[in-house]
């Protein structure tokens, strides 16, 4: 296992699941989601039907409850079997069942033991409820490895290569960066003084009433939390102002949003936007930012899906460190700590194994036995 599981992962965003169940892969876990009711809470279950295995995701939400789209079998929000025409199947063995919040415009999934899910572990986004604020962002699937993709966040210096025609700049590979880990957070900053603003960032000062051709201070703050969230507090202020603590009128800022969910050990659903904390009621500037921020994360997606390829095709080769990946370094060494006590815990409680697998078996013996079925 190489991700967290006893942890919040975005599952989707509220849109997707406008009217009808939603299929997706976290963590290696086949769920289906689907609201229960029209504007209802979400539920979130096992894509397998207890009768012959075909996903539930191909089938339809009535009164609340999800219907199997290749015989009619009726599931419960709680994993359960309800009915099935014609049939008794009450008795079959419940499917999993997965905690799963609705909160800050996100689907939230916990995909360990559902005995931890807490509301108190989701990260605090306070820029969320905030009407001082906008959002705007996306979704996309990437073929690579979750880590690589925190590498990429947590090390900035990529930009004056990979997106030299929007955020990147000579002043990045400059300006030295420094990296702190405190209480369970990757933190990598770095700051530029008097340089010019790249042109995404003119055109941000610009939709913000402040010249574009002035100098100005720019800022880049990385902060990764496990199990794969990484906040980026951006911005520009007009030179000598301040820089991040410049006065609101003399600067453009925001939070670049990235939610990072595995879906294999090497594939992830990619949810970026951007938080602005100027003009939040400019819906057109909104559709501005996110159309030009998703240009410039489909360069990475195609950097990250080339080079998961080539360290596929050769697990032999060491890669090198250098100071700049001090952040990915530290941010994967708080993962690894965190799977490493979801290990230890499993190791004393796996004792209660074979009595829950007897249970099923026992179940499903059941089932078979009052649908008139031999047992295997």
């Amino acid at each position: 296992m190489t991700f967290p599981r006893n942890a919040w992962y975005v599952a989707c965003t509220p849109d997707e699941l406008a009217d009808k169940p939603l299929g997706r892969q976290i963590c290696g876990e086949r769920l289906v989601l689907y609201r229960t009711s029209q504007g209802g809470e979400v539920a979130a279950l096992e894509d397998f039907c207890p009768h012959r295995g075909a996903p539930l995701s191909l089938g339809r939400v009535c009164e609340g409850q999800l219907v199997c789209g290749y015989h009619g079998l009726v599931m419960g929000n709680d994993g359960k079997t309800v009915s099935m025409p014609g049939q008794r199947v009450q008795a079959f063995p419940a499917i999993r069942a997965f905690p799963v919040l609705e909160r800050y415009g996100f689907v939230w999934v916990w995909p360990g033991d559902p005995a931890l899910a807490s509301a108190d572990r989701l990260p605090s986004l306070p820029w969320a409820e905030s009407p001082e604020w906008a959002y705007g962002g996306g979704l996309y699937h990437i073929g690579c490895d979750y880590r690589l993709m925190v590498d990429n966040l947590m090390d900035l210096t990529h930009e004056t290569y990979v997106h030299a025609t929007s955020i990147g700049q000579k002043e990045i590979d400059e300006a030295p960066c420094e990296t702190k880990v405190l209480e369970g957070e990757v933190t990598t900053s770095r700051f530029m003084s008097n340089i010019q603003a790249p042109p995404f960032w003119q055109m941000a000062l610009r939709m913000n009433g402040l010249p574009a051709d002035q100098p100005v201070d720019r800022w880049q703050v990385c902060h990764f939390t496990p199990p794969s969230h990484v906040l980026i507090e951006v911005g520009v202020a007009l030179a000598g102002r301040g820089g991040l603590q410049a006065p609101a009128e003399c600067k453009a800022s925001a939070i670049v949003v990235d939610f990072i969910t595995p879906e294999t050990e090497s594939s992830i659903w990619y949810f970026w936007g951007m938080a602005r904390h100027f003009k939040p009621h400019d819906a057109s500037l909104t559709t501005q930012i996110r159309e030009g921020q998703g240009r410039i994360f489909a360069e990475d997606r195609e950097m990250l899906e080339r080079q998961q390829r080539n360290l596929a095709e050769h697990p032999e080769r060491r890669l090198l460190k250098l100071n700049i990946d001090s952040g990915g370094v530290h941010s994967r060494r708080l993962i690894d700590k965190c799977i490493a006590a979801e290990a230890s815990t499993q190791v004393g409680t796996q004792v209660g194994t074979p009595a829950s697998a007897q249970a099923a078996m026992a179940g499903a013996a059941a089932a078979a036995s009052e649908a008139g079925v031999p047992a295997a």
